[in-house]
């Protein structure tokens, strides 16, 4: 198992910023070798602590011009309710994340659309129509001065 010492809560931190950097790079900054610093990495990946890589995208220029939270009550709080509301999600490009919580509602999801219009559209014939669903919370992002999802 991956030791959590301070280098490697510094390799996980600059690759959280910049997964691309190279093997180099990255042991100059946490103050490595390249050769532990390698196998630090490796070792992360291999007991599942960095479980992938993803791009991080501008939506603006993918005409991703909206972006809320909302929270989902349900109507009835049966395990066959919940899995075919989250069935119902897994299958809506809007919703980029969905979150099972506790407190007064069941979920927390993040959506996003080109603007509000196709937002209405989601809230009223997609999630507004599921049989699941008792109550809808809207939060509309209007900035996001720190975002540390990859």
């Amino acid at each position: 198992m991956a030791k959590n010492d301070e280098f490697n809560q510094k390799i996980l931190r600059e690759m959280q910023s910049n997964a691309r950097l190279s093997n180099l790079e990255l042991a100059d900054r946490v103050g490595l070798s390249p050769s532990a610093c390698l196998r630090r990495v490796q070792e992360l990946e291999r007991d599942g602590v960095i479980v992938g890589y993803r791009a991080r995208l501008d939506r603006a220029k993918l005409g991703i011009g909206f972006t809320a939270y909302m929270t989902v009550g349900l109507n009835n709080h049966t395990k066959s309710s919940q899995e075919a509301f989250e069935r119902a999600i897994s299958r809506s490009p809007e919703v980029i994340e969905c979150h099972n919580v506790t407190g007064t509602v069941e979920y927390l999801l993040r959506v996003e659309a080109t603007d509000l219009a196709a937002y209405k559209i989601f809230h009223t014939e997609v999630l507004g129509t599921l049989p699941q669903v008792n109550s809808i919370t809207s939060y509309v992002v209007m900035g996001s001065p720190k975002d540390m999802r990859a």
